[in-house]
């Protein structure tokens, strides 16, 4: 497997390369190729291992730019709710603190931990926070696959093939979580 990881590594240039044609912005190439990469770090093991015996590198490249153009396109990747939805909901105060900051150190970097909005306009993080803390008293597998369908985007569809668990029994597992959750926050 170190050699697999070690060529998902060399792909990095390629990973750049990809993101450049969605977006000149060095800041978001960098954290969109960081996520790619951790994508296949955190993959199932024999996946990643067919990927690279049938095709190689050109294998996770191809791979690679599919998970590129997701997290450029999808809100429901992981680049889009750790990085994306962030900073495009940043208010306009913070954003001219930030412009004044990016004119004096550097015209392309636009992002700074100066941008921490103010706590009022961020309800929608505990409310998310309140969320995690809700199904951690679930049971492991309807936690497990909601957060797998909500947290890292997969469709119903994907989640199937990868986990080898019916299409109808996700949703019913999910639809059941979403139900005890609307009850628990009475929404």
């Amino acid at each position: 497997m170190t050699e697999i990881y070690q060529a998902v590594a060399n792909c990095r240039p390629k990973f750049v390369e990809i993101s450049n044609s969605f977006t000149k912005d060095t800041n978001e190439i960098d954290e969109v190729v960081q996520e790619c990469i951790i994508y296949f770090m955190q993959m199932n093991p024999q996946t990643l291992k067919n990927i690279y015996i049938k095709d190689g590198q050109k294998g996770l490249i191809r791979y690679g730019a599919v998970v590129i153009r997701r997290s450029f396109t999808s809100v429901r990747s992981p680049y889009y709710y750790k990085y994306k939805k962030y900073y495009t909901h940043i208010d306009s105060h913070s954003s001219n603190l930030t412009y004044e900051l990016t004119q004096r150190d550097n015209e392309s970097n636009k992002k700074h931990l100066y941008n921490i909005p103010p706590t009022e306009e961020y309800v929608q993080w505990k409310k998310l926070e309140q969320i995690d803390k809700a199904l951690e008293d679930f049971y492991w597998y309807d936690r497990d696959v909601f957060k797998l369908y909500y947290y890292e985007g997969h469709t119903l569809t994907g989640l199937a093939k990868k986990t080898g668990i019916s299409r109808n029994s996700l949703f019913t597992t999910i639809d059941k979580v979403r139900e005890q959750l609307k009850e628990i926050f009475d929404e």
